[in-house]
């Protein structure tokens, strides 16, 4: 039975109420990918049912095939749902304003003070509560995403293949929509079901007061125009005032690029462009990177903003005509905007075309699969990221036990029963942790 939008639609979300909850959003996205996408999950699902369990994972599916930050990008197509261009503007925006800012001021202590201890110090009980966090969400999501046997399989096989053997995500995420295509055609996988009106308040973001956009020749031009033109704009104008050899240039065109080859996160790329930004352009010295990684994963925002440290350092050590400062900051503002500019473009030229196919039985039992092994690729961030945590070193995958943080573990566990068990908020698991993490910290000396 063909699902139809309800005769009188619910009243759509303000641009002012979506903006606030946007701030929330930024304010709470730490922990890498599968934490800030458990975060958008919990306000924009669970809280404020703006977005269904439907709609949400048929982004996020989206999002995941993309090169760049996928949870930024979650962002900007809720966003452009809620309230069309603005919407997506405000929602990417806003998402990584908290990262560049914390970014840029710990790099700056970074070279004046030459200690990168501060940014452990000023962090250390946000990661116990992150970790928590994204556990709850792998819960949350597979409990919605993993309705049968078929799909469970899907996500455990995908786990198992990215984590232990390094499959590439794309190669995964394509196996798993032929997948959920095949075992559809041959009655494996149940017909999807259309999301009906009836079904409440959850499937708001069904129904008719979602923006949409009808695609078409005509704008995907004037989308890719507009775009291109803001993306290299200001590489080309700091080629024609300092020339094409300057640090700028060379740090704009080379982040420009690894802007379309970030596929799978931004661990996939960070080894090359260690490599590139150390042994070839001498931007930094061995192990800084580390440092800017530290940075990346203990401030809000995606983890590609460790970027913006790697061209804030380059252009610090090749100033002229600049005071290193200066040069620094322009560095610093044109790494993450080269970075962060095709992220709006993906989603403003794919989004209307994702969302004119929705509804398409076999393309929905595809993304069914994507989404299954979504789950599995989410297990494997929480894993990575909860080694890191829990563990001062890890040798590959295999945590060595003896380097174990007692404080970090009872951390961990107080705020995951904190979230499962009393059901806190988030805010207030992430500020309890916080606070008592600063307190051992300050017994730790």
């Amino acid at each position: 039975m063909p699902y139809s939008a309800p005769v009188t639609p619910p009243p759509s979300v303000s641009l002012g109420e979506a903006t606030r909850l946007w701030a929330k959003v930024a304010s709470l996205s730490f922990g890498g990918p599968a934490g800030q996408i458990a975060v958008m999950h919990r306000l924009l699902v669970e809280e404020k049912k703006w977005i269904s369990e439907e709609r949400f994972l048929h982004a996020l599916n989206y999002c995941m095939l993309l090169p760049g930050p996928e949870a930024q990008q979650l962002a900007v197509y809720t966003g452009w749902l809620l309230n069309g261009t603005v919407g997506g503007l405000i929602a990417g925006t806003l998402f990584v304003l908290p990262g560049i800012a914390a970014i840029l001021g710990l790099s700056i202590l970074y070279v004046e003070l030459r200690d990168a201890t501060l940014v452990a110090a000023l962090f250390f009980g946000l990661k116990p509560a992150v970790l928590a966090v994204v556990a709850e969400a792998v819960v949350r999501i597979g409990k919605r995403a993993l309705k049968d046997r078929f799909r469970i399989s899907l996500a455990a096989l995908a786990f198992i293949a990215i984590f232990f053997f390094g499959v590439p995500f794309p190669a995964i995420v394509v196996a798993a929509g032929i997948a959920g295509y095949f075992a559809y055609r041959a009655g494996v996988l149940a017909p999807p079901s259309q999301p009906d009106a009836a079904e409440g308040d959850d499937r708001v973001a069904d129904q008719a007061a979602l923006r949409t956009v009808r695609p078409s020749l005509g704008r995907s031009l004037r989308v890719l125009s507009v775009h291109l033109i803001l993306w290299w704009g200001p590489v080309l104008a700091f080629a024609l005032w300092l020339g094409r050899d300057h640090v700028l240039v060379e740090e704009g065109l080379f982040f420009g690029k690894m802007a379309v080859v970030t596929f799978g996160g931004a661990y996939a790329v960070l080894a090359y462009v260690a490599q590139q930004a150390v042994e070839v352009q001498g931007w930094l010295r061995p192990g800084e990177m580390l440092d800017g990684l530290g940075m990346a994963e203990t401030t809000p925002g995606p983890l590609i903003m460790v970027l913006q440290f790697v061209g804030f350092l380059g252009a610090y050590r090749n100033p002229e005509p600049f005071s290193p400062l200066t040069a620094a900051l322009l560095g610093s503002l044109l790494t993450t905007w080269v970075t962060f500019v095709p992220c709006f473009l993906w989603i403003f030229l794919g989004a209307p075309y994702i969302e004119s196919l929705r509804g398409r039985a076999s393309l929905t039992a595809a993304l069914s699969g994507v989404t299954a092994a979504v789950v599995g690729v989410i297990l494997n961030l929480a894993v990575w990221f909860s080694l890191h945590t829990l563990f001062a070193r890890v040798d590959g995958k295999v945590p060595e036990w003896s380097t174990l943080d007692p404080a970090i573990l009872l951390l961990t566990v107080a705020a995951m029963i904190a979230l499962f068990r009393f059901k806190a908020g988030m805010g207030w698991t992430l500020l309890g942790s916080a606070l008592l993490g600063a307190l051992v910290s300050l017994l730790r000396g």
